[in-house]
């Protein structure tokens, strides 16, 4: 749960962000534009951020099970050479 709320905050600061520029664009506002689209910005990283995470979990996750799998052929292997004798 975790993650999927780090993605709807990181989308909930772009859509802010577009928001903010919208408002500064309409208002003829500098600064307002210019802070929505730094704020777009960090959402768009923030995202970034998540995705990067998502695949480095998984790749470990895989890692892990790929690791199992060979020391579970190791025994396997081992136990049949020792049977052979």
């Amino acid at each position: 749960m975790g993650a999927n709320s780090d993605k709807v905050k990181g989308k909930a600061k772009q859509v802010k962000g577009k928001a903010k520029q919208v408002e500064g664009r309409l208002t003829g506002d500098g600064v307002r534009k210019m802070q929505g689209a730094a704020e777009e910005t960090k959402g768009d990283l923030k995202g970034a951020v998540d995705r990067a995470v998502t695949r480095v979990k998984a790749g470990v996750t895989r890692t892990k099970a790929r690791i199992q799998r060979g020391a579970s052929r190791a025994r396997a292997t081992a136990s049949s050479r020792s049977r052979g004798r």
